[in-house]
């Protein structure tokens, strides 16, 4: 008789111990689909913020092009070559003057 026991004993075990892996089993399931959803949702949400960033970018770059900083790298350009247009103008008579005189004038 005690080994009937000792047999009921033994199927009482076994089968705890089959409930037991379903129950982790269950609970490893769900902890996967869980990290799962939430690698997702951390995936959508990069990637929202990334084009959040990127058309900010642009909004900017495109501003900086179309800005007061382009008029004003114009304008600067602008006075630079009439700058030098004048001091062309000034200085090309002497030039003209030396470059003859260097030509015209041999040395022996």
């Amino acid at each position: 008789m005690d080994s009937f026991k000792g047999q009921g004993g033994i199927q009482m075990l076994l089968t705890a111990e089959q409930e037991a892996q379903h129950i982790v089993s269950n609970a490893r399931n769900l902890k996967m689909s869980r990290l799962k959803q939430a690698k997702d949702e951390a995936e959508r949400e990069v990637a929202q913020y990334r084009s959040n960033m990127e058309a900010e970018y642009q909004k900017k770059k495109s501003e900086m092009s179309t800005g007061s900083d382009a008029k004003r790298l114009e304008e600067e350009t602008d006075v630079k070559i009439q700058n030098l247009k004048e001091s062309a103008t000034k200085v090309s008579e002497d030039v003209v003057d030396m470059l003859l005189k260097f030509v015209t004038n041999v040395k022996t």
